[in-house]
Parts: C-alpha cells; sequence; structure tokens
C-alpha cells in the first residue's frame, strides 16, 4: 500500500455531490449486469475445433453463446437514461459520466445485436475500426518480428491456480482488502481472464512455465489491481472502467507481461494478427479464410490462428481484439514522450481521460493508485520500463525468458 492511503475509505464520496455519488453507483452496477464479454464468449469452442479439424481446415461450426439481453435490453436502457447525469455540479465528473452512459448504451446494443447482420457497425460504434494505419503496423509488426520455435506448454490449470493464489496473497500482504477469486472454467478453451474480482482458467488449459508469471502479471497485475485502485477511489465507474477503458488496458496489460520478465516473439506477432483477424471479419470474411490467411501468409501456428479466427467472428464480428496492438503503441507514444506510469493504475480509463483524471487530483477529489504491480518493486522490471520508453513497438519482445 503506497502512503497516506490507510485513510482513504473514510470518506468514499468526498467530493463528489448526492447526484454524482448516485449516477456512479448506477452505472458501475449496470456495467455488471451488461456483461457484454460473457455474453459474447462462445461456449462450444472445442466442438468449432474438432469440426474444423476433421473438415481438413475448410468448414466451421457457428458459435453458440449463453444468455442474451432480448428481454432485458428496453428496461436497462430506460433506467441507464432515466439516471441524473445533468444535475452533477462538477462538469469534469459530468463529463466522465456521461460518456460512460453512452458507452453502456452501445454495450447494450453489441450484446442485443449478437448474430445479426448490424452487429459489426455496433461493435465499431463501441470499439472502433481497423484504420489502415493500424493495420500497417500489424503487418510491419508480423514482417519484422521473427518466428521463433514455441515454447514448450509443460504446465496445466493446476500450476496456473497455484501460481496466481500466490501472486493474490503477495498482494493482501500488502493491502488486506484486496480480493480475487480464483475459478477453474469448465468452458473449454477460454484459456485465462478476468471476470468481475475473480481470476478464470480454462480446465484444459496449458502453457509454457516461463509464461505463468508474465500472464498472471497480464491478468492480475493490470486488469485485478486497477479495479482494486479504482473501488478505492470515491468515483467507483473507475473499479469498472470509464467509456473506452479497454484500450489502456490491454496496452498495459501486455507491456506488463514484458515488465515481467517474458513476453514472447510469437506473442507480439499474435497480438498483430488480432488486428488482420479484425480487420478481415469487418469485411465479412468467413472463419476458415482468416484462419487461412493467418498460417499461410502470416505464419501463425495451427491452434493460434483458429483461436484468433474465432475470437474475431464472435458475435458476427468483434473489432475489440484489435485494442491489444493500438493500446500497446499508444502506451509506448506515452512513454516515449516521458508519461508518467504509476498514474496509470489509478482504476481503468482512456489516456485520453488522463488530463481531467490528474485535475480532478489536483483538486483533492481523486487520489493516486493505493496499489502497484507487484513487477513494478523489481529493479530489473523497472529498467525495463526505462527500455520501454526507448523502444519501437516492434522491438518490444524478449527471445527467452529474463530475471
Amino acid at each position: 500500500m503506497l502512503p497516506g492511503s490507510a485513510n482513504r475509505r473514510e470518506s468514499p464520496g468526498n467530493g463528489l455531490c448526492p447526484a454524482a455519488l448516485a449516477v456512479d453507483r448506477a452505472l458501475a452496477e449496470m456495467d455488471r449486469r451488461i456483461d457484454w464479454l460473457t455474453r459474447l464468449t462462445p461456449t462450444n469452442i472445442d466442438e468449432i475445433w474438432e469440426a474444423f479439424r476433421a473438415s481438413s481446415f475448410r468448414s466451421m461450426p457457428d458459435s453458440r453463446f449463453g444468455e442474451g439481453l432480448e428481454q432485458d435490453a428496453p428496461v436497462l436502457r430506460r433506467e441507464l437514461f432515466a439516471l441524473p447525469v445533468r444535475d452533477i455540479e462538477n462538469p469534469l465528473i459530468e463529463a466522465l459520466l456521461l460518456e460512460k452512459q453512452r458507452e453502456l448504451d452501445r454495450q447494450i446494443e453489441l450484446v442485443r445485436m449478437r448474430g445479426k447482420d448490424g452487429f459489426i457497425l455496433a461493435s465499431i460504434d463501441l470499439f472502433g475500426h481497423v484504420s489502415e494505419r493500424l493495420l500497417q503496423t500489424a503487418l510491419d509488426v508480423l514482417e519484422a518480428v521473427p518466428i521463433l520455435p514455441p515454447d514448450e506448454e509443460d504446465v496445466g490449470v493446476e500450476e496456473v491456480c497455484e501460481a496466481a493464489r500466490a501472486a493474490i496473497a503477495g498482494y493482501r500482504e500488502r493491502c488486506p482488502d484486496f480480493r480475487c477469486g480464483v475459478v477453474v472454467d469448465p468452458t473449454p478453451g477460454t484459456s485465462m481472464y478476468v471476470a468481475g474480482d475473480d481470476f478464470h482458467v480454462a480446465h484444459d488449459y496449458r502453457v509454457s512455465g516461463h509464461r505463468v508469471r508474465p500472464l498472471i502479471e497480464h491478468e492480475i497485475g493490470t486488469h485485478v489491481v486497477t479495479r482494486y485502485n479504482g473501488r478505492r477511489q470515491p468515483l467507483h465507474t473507475l473499479a469498472g472502467g470509464l467509456a473506452d477503458y479497454d484500450i489502456l488496458q490491454e496496452g498495459l496489460a501486455v507491456l506488463g507481461e514484458y515488465l515481467a520478465g517474458y513476453l514472447p516473439a510469437e506473442r507480439l506477432r499474435i497480438i498483430a494478427a488480432r488486428v488482420v483477424a479484425v480487420h478481415m471479419a469487418v469485411e465479412r470474411k468467413a472463419g476458415p479464410e482468416i484462419y487461412a490467411c493467418l498460417v499461410e501468409e502470416h505464419g501463425i501456428r495451427s491452434k493460434e490462428a483458429f483461436d484468433t479466427a474465432v475470437r474475431a467472428k464472435r458475435g458476427g464480428g468483434l473489432t475489440k481484439d484489435a485494442l491489444y496492438l493500438k493500446g500497446l503503441a499508444e502506451l509506448l507514444a506515452h512513454l516515449h514522450h516521458d508519461g508518467d506510469f504509476p498514474i496509470l493504475f489509478l482504476g481503468k480509463f482512456a489516456l485520453k481521460q488522463l488530463p481531467s483524471l490528474q485535475k480532478l487530483i489536483a483538486d483533492g477529489i481523486l487520489h493516486p493508485p493505493d496499489l502497484l504491480p507487484s513487477y513494478y518493486a523489481d529493479a530489473a522490471a523497472r529498467d525495463r520500463l526505462g527500455q520501454a520508453r526507448e523502444l519501437p513497438l516492434a522491438a518490444l519482445y524478449q527471445e527467452s525468458p529474463e530475471r
């Protein structure tokens, strides 16, 4: 815990008028109820893979999904736009929460349009499109970053869960109220991810032992730590995320892998390949066509190319996966201009909102982050951060694990 943070929870509404408090809490709860990512995660990934492989990689069955928002969307929208956002006294907070209100409306529309012709437009409205510049950046990375032998997938879910629990225990030693559950996900092929306060890992997940800590720093050291810091802010929306927070979150999370000592060339290439896959999905290319392009033109391994294609085709064409490379590029630009690093962990937000948040800190309404990722205490990681301030994007990888 950072100095001066012990008494911050004594006055959680400090500086916020009653309307701001009401809107902030309501938006945070509505964010939880919409839960768009879970609603757009296929429940039959293993079945798709087996059928795709049996067809000699020519035919990919449709994804199946869980519960949608067909019945709840009108109710959620009425509640959303009944919130007294215009009654908020502080204009900076009004602007931030108005932006979040509009984003939640777009999330509702995204889930409502799942599997329909308008889904791609809804996704572009929420996450943006793949610009020519971003696509060229992705192609440049795929060209410049070498194809190296993959690491052996020598550990499974038990080892990952053990490492996650150890990381969580370390955070609890620093901040006793830090909480994060570890969940073994029964859905095959879902890899690892954070949902709410829980770290999920698929029951069939396997990975290189060298990658376990960097991936935990990605998920827990970024996504859970920023949620924790956001929850301790008077503005609770910073826990679930202000509008457009995904770009910075994913950039920070990928950079966290590098700072933790091992962001392999293959990982950076896959992040670039996601941009290519999203671009093709927006052009309504089929899953097998995306897969073939990634394998034959860009040298992505078969299973990774499949996962990337399925992710890009979620719901009919989900553009979110392009944000990983975009977020990493924007974060490096921020660091190249001597931008502050610790401040980026005060909650979940977009870089464009940082000046407003800094003003709210100066006004005593918000405060700097209470908790930083565990790697930040490591001198070697801070040295890597210094290197990252100088490196071009295509050089941000490690050929072997660093200690």
